[in-house]
Formats: C-alpha cells, sequence, structure tokens
C-alpha cells in the first residue's frame, strides 16, 4: 500500500530552468474540507543542493519511509545523494522530519549564501522533531520576518 496518502509531509524533486529543486508539502483540509497535501514551499536549486543530505534522511529515516520507501535499499545504502533523489515521486515523510524539511525550506527561501545553508541543513538534521514543529507553526502564522529570522540567527544561515 503507498503511505503517501497517509504522510502529514511529503516532498517531491522536480526539474526546473536552473536545475533540481524540491517542492514541500504539507497535509492539510483544502477548502472543501477534504485532507490533501498542499504546497508549502519550493526549494530554490542551491538550497535544494546544499540541504540535500537533509532530504535523504528525510526520505529514509521518516517512519513512514521506513516502511514504504521510495528509495530501493540498495540506493539508501550506497550512492550519490543527487542520484537518489529522481524527479517524479512523493517522498513522505512523518511529522518530525516534515516539519524539519519544511523549516529548512522556509530559512532557506531567498538566502544566497551556500555555507549558511548548509549550516542550516546540518542543524535541522540534528534538530528535535518537537521543537521543529514548534517553529513551523511560528513560521506559517506570522505576517512578520522576526521569526525567519531568529530561526536563521539561531541555525547559524546567517551572521
Amino acid at each position: 500500500m503507498k503511505l503517501t496518502r497517509l504522510a502529514p509531509f511529503a516532498f517531491r524533486v522536480v526539474v526546473g530552468k536552473t536545475g533540481k529543486t524540491a517542492i514541500v508539502y504539507r497535509r492539510k483540509p483544502d477548502a472543501n474540507g477534504r485532507d490533501r497535501l498542499q504546497r508549502v514551499v519550493q526549494l530554490s536549486p542551491l538550497a535544494f543542493t546544499a540541504g540535500a543530505t537533509l532530504l535523504k534522511d528525510a526520505a529514509t529515516k521518516s517512519v513512514i519511509a521506513g516502511r514504504n520507501s521510495t528509495l530501493p535499499k540498495s540506493e539508501q545504502e550506497s550512492g550519490s545523494i543527487q542520484d537518489m533523489l529522481q524527479p517524479g515521486p512523493l517522498y513522505p515523510m512523518d511529522s518530525d522530519w516534515g516539519c524539519r524539511v519544511a523549516c529548512y525550506a522556509l530559512v532557506t527561501k531567498g538566502l544566497r549564501d551556500a555555507q549558511g545553508m548548509l549550516n542550516a541543513a546540518s542543524r535541522f538534521r540534528e534538530a528535535d522533531g518537537n521543537e521543529a514543529a514548534w517553529w513551523l507553526g511560528l513560521l506559517q502564522n506570522d505576517e512578520s520576518n522576526r521569526v525567519v529570522r531568529a530561526l536563521r540567527i539561531l541555525v547559524e544561515a546567517v551572521k
């Protein structure tokens, strides 16, 4: 059974004009009250490259992915990370990994510093899922940029 329908978060790798990128989705009710995956944010190609290890971990270590990984076992254990994350299928994530990836995507939106993005990806790989969920709630419910700025400083995405 495909567990993407049950996943609270997912991401899809796509190829754009400037390279590979990923779109992060979160399950929420739509206007008609149906439970659907809805787009949260799209990673830039630079953020995708910097966060490739975070995305690979989310695709392979998530509780949902562990039961029904879209990556073959041989690719989970070896091979290039960029080769593993192929365009097409949705990669389901549990709440912990989904919140981490969504926070990473929101924090790196608009940034151009690759080292800062690498720092952020590293911090979110090690982050607690509950703290990431708390930050994600703040990021999505706050109209100001203060929360984004604070989280960028905490994960060392900016100086």
